[in-house]
C-alpha cells in the first residue's frame, strides 16, 4: 500500500498560523509547482495509538518530539545520545559554557512516553512505510514520518579536506580541536624565534559564514591568551579563507561591520576571494589572484557549507534541483500526506532568506510541524506559517559579540550577555533552561584556559 493511500485527503480552506505578531496578511511565495489557496485535511486516524517516527535529533527532530508527547507512539532516532544546542558550541570550545548546558542527554529531555532508538537511519522505504537502521537492529514501521535528519560536511571535492581537515558540528569536533590546538603550544619551546613560533602556530579555518567567523575570533583569543602565560614569543596566526568577497554573506551589512571589527580586534586574517585547493596533515594550498600559495599549518577547520544528507539523496521522492525535498507549505512531502521534512533537507520558500540552513528555522519549523502532525491524526485542517528572522546573535571571540534584534545591531560585551540571554531561551524544557540559566548567572561563563 503506498503512503497516500493511508489518507484520503480533501481540500478545504488554507488557514494561517500568525504567531504572536498577529500579521493582518500573509504574502504566500511559492514557486515549486503547488498552490498555497488550498491544503488539505484528512479523515482522523482511529484505533490505536499511531506510529510516529522523528529521523534525526537536532533542533527540527528533538523540537517536534516534545510538542508531540501524549500525540501517538512517538520514536526518536538519534546516532547520538545527546542534543547538541549547535549555536553554542564555539563557548563549549573556549570553556565559556560546560557539556551538560548544550548537550544535555536525551534521557534528561524526553518524557517517558517518547522512545529513544540510538542508531543511524540507513534507508527509508516511503511506500513501505519503514525505515531500516545501520545496526542489525530489525526495520521499524511508521504511520506518519518526520524527517529532521540535517546535513553533512561539504568538503567540496577538495583534495585531502575530508581526511586531513577537522570539521566542527559536534561535542567531539571540538575536543578534537582544542587538544590540537594544545598539542600545538606544547610543541613550541618558549626560545623559539617568533617567526618560527607564528609558523608552528598557524590555523586555517576553511568558510566565513558565520561559524567561521566565529570559530577563527575564539581561536584567536584562546592562543594569544595562552601565549601571554606561557611567555612565548610572537603571536599565534588565525587564516580565515573564504571564496567569496565577503565576511558573513548571509547576514546583513549591520552585523557584517561588528564582524568585521572583530576580526580584526582578534587579529584574524581575512583572506577572501580566495579557494583552498589541497589539505594535507600540516599544510593548505590555496589560490588567490590565480597564484597558488601553500600554507604550513598545526590544523585546518571545516566550515565551509553543508552537504545535503545522503539518506535524502538515496530518498525516492521529489525533490529541487539541489536535491532538496519539495514540501507543501504545511511541510507534508509532496506526494507523501503523512510524511513531514524541515529543516536543511527541505525546500521551504516562505521563510526569510537569511533563516536558510539554520537551526532558528527548524526550530521554528518544528513546531508547525508537530502541530500539523496532530491536526492531521485528528482530521483537522492543516496549517502555514511565514518564518521570518527572530534575531542574530554572533559570538566573536571570547569578550564580544555582535546582536541583531528589531533592526538594529549592537555588540561588545553588552552584546555578549544578550547572546546567553537569547539562548537560554531556546534551550530544550523549561526545566534545562532553569538549571543553564542559573548555572550562567551564579557561576559566570569566564572562558576555560
Amino acid at each position: 500500500m503506498g503512503a497516500n493511500s493511508l489518507l484520503k485527503a480533501k481540500p478545504v480552506v488554507q488557514t494561517h498560523d500568525f504567531g504572536q505578531q498577529q500579521r493582518d496578511s500573509l504574502h504566500l511565495s511559492f514557486n515549486s509547482g503547488f498552490a498555497g489557496s488550498l491544503l488539505t485535511s484528512a479523515k482522523p486516524m482511529v484505533n490505536e495509538k499511531k506510529r510516529i517516527v522523528i529521523a534525526g535529533g537536532g533542533f527540527g527532530g528533538l523540537f517536534t518530539a516534545l510538542n508531540l508527547a501524549g500525540a501517538g507512539d512517538v520514536t526518536l532516532i538519534s546516532d547520538e545520545d545527546h542534543f547538541l544546542f549547535a549555536p553554542m558550541l564555539y563557548e563549549y570550545l573556549s570553556g565559556e559554557v560546560e557539556e551538560w548546558h548544550i548537550a544535555p542527554q536525551y534521557k534528561e529531555l524526553l518524557d517517558q512516553d517518547i522512545n529513544l532508538v540510538q542508531d543511524g537511519v540507513a534507508g527509508i522505504d516511503l511506500e513501505g512505510r519503514s525505515v531500516t537502521f545501520e545496526s542489525s537492529r530489525g526495520p521499524l514501521s511508521y504511520d506518519v514520518l518526520v524527517l529532521a535528519v540535517g546535513g553533512v560536511t561539504n568538503f567540496a571535492g577538495v583534495v585531502g579536506a575530508a581526511q586531513f581537515s577537522l570539521p566542527f558540528r559536534k561535542i567531539a569536533h571540538a575536543d578534537a580541536l582544542r587538544q590540537r590546538m594544545v598539542e600545538a603550544l606544547d610543541a613550541v619551546p618558549p626560545d623559539l624565534p617568533p617567526q618560527d613560533v607564528r609558523s608552528a602556530l598557524t590555523f586555517a579555518v576553511v568558510g566565513a559564514g558565520a561559524s567561521g567567523a566565529e570559530l577563527s575570533t575564539k581561536m584567536a583569543d584562546l592562543l594569544r591568551d595562552a601565549f601571554e602565560r606561557r611567555a612565548l614569543r610572537g603571536e599565534p596566526r588565525i587564516l580565515l579563507l573564504e571564496m567569496g568577497d565577503k565576511v558573513v554573506p548571509g547576514m546583513g551589512e549591520e552585523i557584517r561591520a561588528f564582524v568585521e571589527s572583530a576580526l580584526q580586534k582578534s587579529r584574524v586574517e581575512l583572506h577572501t576571494l580566495t579557494r583552498v585547493l589541497r589539505v594535507t596533515e600540516n599544510s593548505v594550498t590555496v589560490e588567490h589572484n590565480g597564484a597558488q600559495t601553500e600554507i604550513k599549518t598545526a590544523g585546518v577547520v571545516w566550515t565551509g557549507g553543508v552537504l545535503m544528507n545522503p539518506l535524502i539523496q538515496d530518498l525516492k521522492a521529489d525533490k529541487t534541483e539541489r536535491g532538496l525535498l519539495r514540501v507543501r507549505p504545511t511541510l507534508q512531502l509532496v506526494g507523501h500526506d503523512n510524511v513531514f521534512a524541515l529543516g536543511d533537507i527541505a525546500y521551504f520558500p516562505d521563510a526569510t532568506p537569511t533563516l536558510a540552513g539554520t537551526a532558528q528555522l527548524a526550530l521554528q519549523q518544528a513546531r508547525l510541524a508537530a502541530r500539523n502532525l496532530k491536526s492531521l491524526l485528528a482530521g483537522d485542517p492543516l496549517h502555514t506559517k511565514h518564518f521570518e528572522e527572530l534575531g542574530e546573535a554572533v559570538s566573536l571571540g571570547t569578550e564580544r559579540a555582535a546582536v541583531l534584534a528589531g533592526g538594529k545591531a549592537f555588540g561588545g560585551p553588552l552584546a555578549r550577555q544578550a547572546r546567553f540571554a537569547m539562548y537560554t531561551s531556546r534551550l530544550p524544557t523549561w526545566h534545562h533552561r532553569l538549571r543553564v540559566g542559573a548555572s550562567w548567572f551564579f557561576e559566570g561563563t569566564t572562558p576555560r584556559r
